[in-house]
């Protein structure tokens, strides 16, 4: 289904700390959409988001989609997915939050979707957006050779020493941990550069820490090392790949606030041209799958 509006209606899918910071604020602010309106679990929470931004809050997440061209989603994984589903058989596309779903059954019920009705869909790795990290990791896919790469997420969300954070992280991160809510991120970095994951074997560290050891169709090798309960001075996120052309090092730069609005562009991009970003729902799938699999993995506790 190509987009063909000008200034299509752009609504949202929940009104947690992600919808509320994130996305609501680039929704009002973006000149190419206009903030249609805001579904979420909490009605109440709703109509305070939309009386905040200009636009309207709706009690049926239906009537949402209805009215709307394209949907950005801020709920959880296991929320998300059979909503999604909704919202691309009503002929929205789609942006997604990750993981897509933590169960590959109901990511790929997405992806389904999707094709079945035509719709565009990307999904909200962060780095994937911020262009300058877009850049680099556009610069190391095209080169060959490389040998090994690593990728580390260490959070402080549920670090005891960081209360607001911890007042501010949501249930299903709590449930499910670093290798879903930091998982994707790196795993996206890693499979542009090095192919997708033939193998994966994962093994527990401290608090809620997963370490990943991943083989990948080209043959090269890679880890990642995923945390939520990091202690704040440990916090950060680096990713590195080793090959015949030396080592790369990814980019240090700010808090990537513009990645939110570039994800708002390449889902129209995708929509208007029909090109699929190579950070699509299909690919959101696919983390999704290697994450199962990984966890499948881990020694019990």
């Amino acid at each position: 289904m190509t987009l063909t509006t000008d200034t299509p209606r752009f609504g949202l899918v929940g009104t947690g700390p992600w919808a509320r910071r994130t996305y609501a604020p680039v929704l009002q602010a973006h000149a190419g959409v206009r903030f249609a309106g805001v579904w979420g679990r909490r009605p109440e929470a709703a109509a305070e988001l939309a009386a905040g931004h200009g636009t309207t809050a709706y009690a049926d997440v239906d009537a949402l989609f209805a009215d709307c061209d394209a949907v950005a989603f801020a709920v959880p994984p296991d929320v998300q997915a059979p909503l999604a589903e909704r919202a691309a058989a009503a002929g929205c596309h789609l942006l997604l939050d990750k993981p897509l779903a933590t169960d590959p059954a109901k990511a790929r019920a997405v992806v389904e979707a999707a094709d079945a009705a035509g719709v565009a869909s990307a999904v909200f790795c962060t780095m994937r957006y911020a262009p300058d990290v877009a850049a680099w990791l556009a610069e190391q896919s095209a080169a060959e050779g490389w040998f090994t790469g690593r990728a580390d997420w260490y959070g402080a969300l549920f670090s005891a020493e960081d209360a607001d954070a911890v007042r501010a992280a949501t249930p299903w991160r709590a449930d499910r941990g670093a290798l879903w809510d930091v998982g994707p991120h790196a795993l996206s970095m890693l499979l542009p550069v090095l192919g997708d994951v033939v193998g994966v074997t994962a093994a527990r560290g401290p608090g809620d820490t997963v370490h990943l050891l991943l083989r990948h169709a080209s043959g090269a090798s890679s880890t990642a090392a995923l945390s939520l309960t990091a202690p704040r001075a440990a916090a950060g996120a680096a990713v590195e790949f080793r090959g015949a052309a030396g080592v790369t090092v990814m980019p240090e730069s700010g808090p990537h606030q513009d990645a939110p609005a570039a994800a708002v562009d390449v889902l129209l991009h995708s929509a208007r041209t029909g090109a699929p970003h190579a950070c699509d729902a299909r690919f959101g799938l696919r983390l999704t799958e290697i994450l199962a699999e990984a966890e499948r993995s881990l020694p019990e506790h």
